[in-house]
């Protein structure tokens, strides 16, 4: 088990730096979750984690990378649900590096 320091704290996260715990994310969290991928979270970014986190209560499941896209554009509309805006903010893995960020577990199809 790894351990991601977030202000002073320990976050346990598995071998992929995926949260172990739903209930350990925060903001604080996605930021240091961020920093460790090598990107800075923007207003763009924060809109798609808490949509994700919408998805995930509704659902609960992490999207993969085409029900992302498709509840992305329902929600913000077709210029944010397509996978050039998706694959921008999110090194062009959005469902796996959002699902991370978000504090979700992985996708069941993402490798």
């Amino acid at each position: 088990m790894n351990a991601l320091n977030v202000n002073g704290t320990g976050i346990a996260v598995d071998r992929e730096g995926f949260l172990v715990s739903l209930d350990d994310w925060s903001e604080p969290v996605a930021e240091a979750l961020a920093k460790a991928e090598g990107l800075s979270l923007e207003a763009e970014h924060w809109e798609i984690l808490h949509l994700l986190r919408e998805f995930y209560r509704e659902f609960q499941l992490s999207p993969a990378t085409r029900p992302l896209i498709k509840y992305t554009a329902l929600k913000l509309g077709p210029g944010k649900g397509n996978s050039m805006h998706l694959n921008r903010l999110f090194k062009g893995t959005p469902a796996k590096l959002a699902a991370k960020l978000a504090g979700l577990p992985k996708p069941s199809n993402c490798i």
